[in-house]
């Protein structure tokens, strides 16, 4: 049996990125979502599963939902990739309540949440997410200018521009806690 893996659902690239970057640092294999199988998890002790953060929902993340069965006794490392600034608590809490509505109220305890940073190339955008933006945008236009965050003066004066916020240091966290899940692993 292998040890770990890496599934992602990627729909811009920085998701893929981040992935590609944990696979790398841990020695395991990487798979888009629509390639690997739930039937497969047997195969791993550690899963590690990557979803865009899209209008607050995270990409894929009812594959894994679905899949809870097939991943018990198994330790489930979830991280998060998206605009939103990861320092802020307030983004930190809303991808956390989007999640518990995803798990019916509770995020299941053996998942252990990452939240990395990615990026954004207008050009790139499908047209759903172009308009999403466009409405943001707008909306955060007609705010008191006092009452705007930082990241929504950042998204004011960005608009249309290509952004990009990965960074291969910020996946640390993640891997040193999937390296002790493995170091427990071959201690017991």
């Amino acid at each position: 049996m292998s040890e770990i893996v890496v599934i992602y659902e990627s729909k811009y690239g920085y998701t893929r990125r981040y992935a590609e970057w944990i696979g790398e640092a841990l020695s395991c294999p990487v798979f888009e979502r629509k390639a690997f199988h739930s039937r497969d998890f047997s195969q791993y002790e550690v899963v590690i599963y990557g979803g865009g953060l899209y209008a607050g929902g995270i990409s894929g993340v009812r594959f894994i939902r679905r899949s809870l069965k097939l991943l018990a006794g198994k330790k489930l490392l979830l991280f998060t990739c998206g605009l939103a600034d990861p320092d802020s608590p307030g983004n930190i809490s809303n991808i956390r309540k989007s999640l518990e509505k995803e798990f019916s109220g509770k995020i299941p305890e053996q998942i252990r949440l990452f939240h990395l940073r990615g990026g954004i190339d207008y050009s790139r955008l499908s047209f759903v997410h172009r308009s999403m933006m466009s409405m943001l945008r707008k909306m955060l236009l007609k705010k008191e200018e006092s009452s705007r965050s930082e990241e929504d003066r950042q998204i004011i004066k960005t608009y249309g521009q290509c952004l990009d916020f990965t960074d291969p240091k910020s996946i640390r966290p993640l891997v040193e806690y999937a390296e002790s899940i493995l170091r427990h692993l071959h201690v017991s």
